[in-house]
């Protein structure tokens, strides 16, 4: 068959089906295949800085022996049978919901602090050489059942830390976040301490000798201060001996 023009049709019978399959073929390919959604774990939440807590604990004569200003973070490790992994968990103690207890002897100071109902409780001992008038954290314990373990409650002790060393009559102070190790399972992060477990006077705190933490983080920007301030002589100084310099090379007529 030919057209009016003596044309041949044939060629638009081959060509037609081929560009027919092209279109198709194009329109399947630009479709995007959805993918399935993919579903994370939920990340751990950060507690963010404790708030700090005023504790003391009272003698028998009714009197204040021992103070303490400070926030406190506990980091628990721990093996959960029902997760069937290991478990990391970030928790503050909340001054407001916390009620501290102890005792003091004259050489050694207990700090207990329940919490969560009574369902956490964080002891601090503290033991003072008589010898030489120091003290130090000496012992640390927790036991806690918020986290409804079916492995039962958790508990950590040391009783040979060395940790918050001060003098009789007067406070230990540390503005910087300390991390005390109290075992493979226990740390407790604490943020600007004060305290005083002896020689309490007056229900206040004694003159504060604060940790070497402190000490060095104020070293630093003193050094800073003087390298700038030590640049700043060279510069003046270099200027000065350039331009004695320069009038130097003025004849006088």
């Amino acid at each position: 068959m030919t057209s009016a023009g003596g044309q041949p049709w044939g060629w638009m019978g081959v060509m037609l089906p081929l560009i027919l399959a092209a279109f198709l073929h194009q329109s399947f390919a630009t479709v995007a295949t959805p993918t399935p959604a993919q579903t994370t774990a939920a990340p751990h939440k950060d507690p963010g800085r404790p708030d700090r807590g005023k504790y003391n604990v009272t003698n028998s004569n009714n009197t204040v022996c021992l103070l303490a200003y400070m926030g406190l973070q506990l980091n628990i490790t721990y093996n959960s049978t029902s997760q069937n992994k290991t478990v990391q968990e970030v928790v503050n103690i909340k001054p407001n919901v916390t009620l501290a207890s102890g005792s003091c002897d004259a050489d050694r100071a207990v700090l207990e602090l329940k919490t969560d109902a009574n369902k956490t409780v964080l002891t601090f001992v503290f033991t003072q050489n008589t010898t030489s008038s120091t003290y130090h954290l000496s012992e640390a314990s927790l036991m806690t059942s918020v986290f409804n373990l079916k492995e039962g409650n958790f508990s950590a002790k040391n009783s040979s830390l060395d940790f918050l060393q001060g003098t009789f009559g007067y406070s230990y102070m540390c503005r910087m976040e300390q991390t005390l190790t109290v075992t493979q399972n226990l740390s407790i992060n604490t943020f600007q301490v004060q305290l005083q477990p002896f020689g309490v006077s007056r229900s206040a705190f004694g003159a504060a000798v604060e940790c070497q933490l402190d000490e060095d983080d104020m070293l630093i920007p003193i050094i800073v201060g003087a390298a700038l301030a030590g640049l700043v002589l060279i510069v003046l100084l270099a200027y000065l001996i350039g331009r004695k310099r320069s009038h130097a090379g003025y004849q006088t007529i």
